[in-house]
């Protein structure tokens, strides 16, 4: 046979599935293995939201819709950035996809000809980097201090006449950090000055705790060059559902819409109808999450932090980003065989010495996986 596609070799699988699978495959084997590398909420979708989903397919509602989603969530989805972010963008700017991963890669692929430049703000999630250079652009890597997780003007050394696209994430994953409005003011003026598209992953908006959310493309002059990307995984616990959404302008959105036309047509037309309940019904499930997962915070957190560990500002999102001051791959192989604790390494983020721990499990969970690292700290030392 042939040899395969040389830009697909080339690109790692993710690391955040490739460890979760490997504990899946130990707890098959009888190892009592936590895991707590993998960004899921652990709650049950909320009943109206499956409730909807039912409801559709009683309706017959499992055919083709329209390439960019259904005309009644993509309304729904601008009335929410308008009301919850300041992001004025009509429904014919508002694509759906499996996914606010499926949305990146089609931004990417929309937007980016060969040999262009995107900036990635390190630490960053573990596609970014893929997705751009699937689709023929050159990553640059940008990384932050890591003391505070903010953007400071060091970002402009990295900005050249090939640079198209600045991607950022707020809050993130895996540091947890929420971007400042100093921090996005920075961004925001590079691009305008320079012409650059903000690509703004903002799918942990809703799980915040002692800040506040800003989104970039409510700022002025950065609704036409900001593509707002967000979706119903972390807010709602419906990361199996599959469905995102992008915001941008009429331009972005309809090369968006032809890669989708030419990949995956739609999102499963029965799970959009469950997407609209999420928006349209009761967001009290929203509030109890976010309470739950504040508390699971300030406990893992207050324990790392005993055991001597730094860990990032874990002001949003569900992880606590810990500096282990060391070879990050080398522990977390040990906690995994030795701890039988799954997290994942820093190096998989363009982090290297640092490690992210997913506090999305239950509180007894937390506080086995708190006793074994620290019974495991103790023995290294």
């Amino acid at each position: 046979m042939r040899p395969l596609s040389e830009k697909i070799s080339s690109i790692p699988p993710s690391a955040t599935i490739e460890i979760t699978d490997r504990a899946r495959r130990m707890k098959s084997e009888g190892i009592d293995v936590i895991s707590l590398s993998i960004g899921e909420p652990d709650f049950e979708t909320p009943k109206h939201i499956t409730d909807a989903c039912i409801n559709a397919l009683r309706e017959g509602k499992t055919h083709y819709e329209a390439s960019q989603g259904t005309l009644e969530l993509r309304e729904a989805i601008s009335e929410k950035l308008r009301k919850d972010n300041g992001v004025d963008v009509d429904a014919s700017g508002i694509v759906v996809a499996c996914g606010a991963k499926n949305n990146i890669y089609e931004a990417m692929e929309a937007c980016l000809n060969p040999g262009d430049e995107v900036i990635i703000i390190d630490p960053s999630w573990v596609s970014y980097e893929p997705a751009v250079r699937i689709a023929g652009g050159t990553p640059v890597h940008h990384s932050l201090n890591g003391k505070d997780f903010q953007i400071d003007d060091s970002l402009l050394e990295k900005v050249t006449g090939k640079t198209k696209m600045i991607v950022l994430n707020t809050p993130s994953n895996p540091t947890g950090s929420v971007l400042s409005k100093e921090s996005l003011s920075i961004v925001a003026d590079i691009c305008r000055d320079n012409d650059i598209i903000a690509l703004s992953d903002e799918i942990y908006e809703k799980l915040i705790y002692d800040k506040e959310h800003l989104s970039i493309g409510a700022m002025n002059d950065m609704a036409e060059r900001t593509i707002t990307i967000n979706g119903f995984s972390k807010a709602y616990a419906m990361t199996g559902w599959r469905i995102g959404y992008a915001a941008a302008s009429p331009e972005i959105a309809k090369a968006m819409t032809k890669v989708q036309q030419h990949t995956i047509s739609h999102p499963a037309t029965f799970a959009m109808w469950g997407a609209l309940a999420a928006l349209k019904g009761d967001q009290s499930c929203i509030k109890d999450m976010r309470v739950e997962f504040d508390r699971r915070r300030r406990y893992v957190c207050g324990e790392l932090e005993s055991m001597g560990f730094k860990t990032a500002p874990a002001d949003g999102a569900f992880y606590a980003f810990v500096n282990i001051n060391g070879d990050d791959m080398e522990r977390g192989e040990r906690w995994l065989e030795e701890a039988h604790l799954a997290a994942t390494p820093g190096t998989a983020f363009n982090a290297p010495g640092w490690i992210r721990i997913s506090y999305a499990a239950k509180m007894d969970t937390l506080k086995e996986a708190m006793r074994r690292i620290r019974e495991f700290e103790d023995r290294r030392d």
